[in-house]
């Protein structure tokens, strides 16, 4: 499979890097068997967090005696010190590794020189923990934020043919600055379903890494697939994306949360992605009785209009809303009788 340089780390990662998220919602033994299938079929990059519950175990369990063979990147949403060390110890602990290849400080509130979750990063990497250190962020202002420092070595940013200028220019930054890209978010939350439109433009990006969330095997055939005979842009495929671009980027919540805060208590940055997070997360939690109230909170919209003239994106945010709390509903009907592994 091929390989690319990811910026100044001067790692080679896979072009189709396994993001870990959705293995939550995997059995331990299905998830396993997952993992080790992604890296027999040539995939060594992986991508999991701390807060991803038993993902980091799972990827333990699958890799842990090829360790050397494979690159990790892990996450830590902690802001201070203390914690940021702790979550760092316990991923090494549950990878069953004594090494991260990249640890990535999540969507800090304000980048200050090596303090914090940041001082405890680099205070890993001298102990020789930590390899590389990056960030990630949903919201432009702090991936700008993050690059002006200087401090990080790669930058994990939603990025997907639904992106715009900004966010293009932003991937184009990071490739003049010899910063490593990580696309998350790749396939827009689960907006779009043309695999082939989605390498295509990836293949137009070299710079970029994207992590394509897998939860099952068929998913993960289909990229293995797509890595072996890598689909040239065809006029086809340019009018996919460009149908795609006219319908659903008003529906693409990136959680940024500059719509919040609702005055009618809605939970606006969550719910407006509550169609990824059942879907790509373990969905029962979405499901307790405060939760629920959270999302009938969107019955109250009066369509003041507040979060759609904030929404950075242009989204037509109560019509999302709207159709979000639609899919709740439909999606418990429909799975209320499953159990969770």
């Amino acid at each position: 499979m091929d390989k690319v340089r990811l910026g100044k780390t001067g790692l080679m990662v896979t072009r189709c890097g396994f993001g870990a998220l959705p293995v939550q919602r995997v059995p331990m033994g299905e998830a396993v068997k997952l993992l080790r299938a992604a890296y027999d079929g040539g995939i060594n990059y992986f991508d999991t967090a701390n807060a991803y519950t038993d993902s980091e175990e799972k990827i333990g369990n699958a890799l842990s005696d090829v360790r050397d063979k494979i690159i990790i990147s892990t996450k830590t949403m902690a802001a201070d010190e203390k914690t940021a060390a702790e979550h760092i110890e316990t991923s090494l602990r549950r990878m069953k590794t004594d090494y991260i290849d990249i640890i990535q400080i999540h969507n800090l509130p304000s980048i200050k020189e090596r303090e914090g979750a940041i001082a405890a990063a680099f205070r890993a990497k001298e102990k020789g923990y930590v390899r590389h250190v990056g960030v990630t962020a949903h919201k432009h202002t702090s991936a700008t934020e993050a690059l002006d420092s200087g401090l990080f070595e790669t930058l994990q940013f939603p990025f997907s043919y639904l992106s715009d200028e900004k966010e293009t220019a932003l991937y184009e930054r990071c490739v003049r600055e010899d910063v490593g890209f990580i696309a998350m978010k790749a396939i827009a939350g689960g907006l779009l379903k043309n695999a082939a439109a989605c390498r295509a433009f990836f293949g137009e990006k070299p710079g970029a890494v994207p992590i394509w969330g897998i939860q099952r095997q068929e998913e993960l055939s289909q990229w293995l697939e797509l890595e072996k005979h890598p689909p040239e842009m065809t006029e086809e495929l340019r009018a996919v994306i460009e149908k795609d671009r006219r319908e659903l980027s008003g529906a693409f919540c990136r959680g940024c949360g500059y719509c919040m805060p609702c005055p009618e208590g809605i939970d606006i940055k969550n719910a407006a992605r509550m169609d990824m997070l059942l879907r790509r997360s373990p969905w029962r939690q979405y499901y307790t009785p405060e939760q629920r109230e959270t999302m009938e909170r969107i019955r109250r919209c009066r369509e003041c209009g507040l979060c759609k003239s904030r929404c950075p994106y242009g989204l037509d945010t109560p019509k999302v809303l709207k159709y979000m709390l639609a899919d709740y509903e439909d999606f418990y009907e429909k799975h209320k009788g499953e159990s969770e592994g």
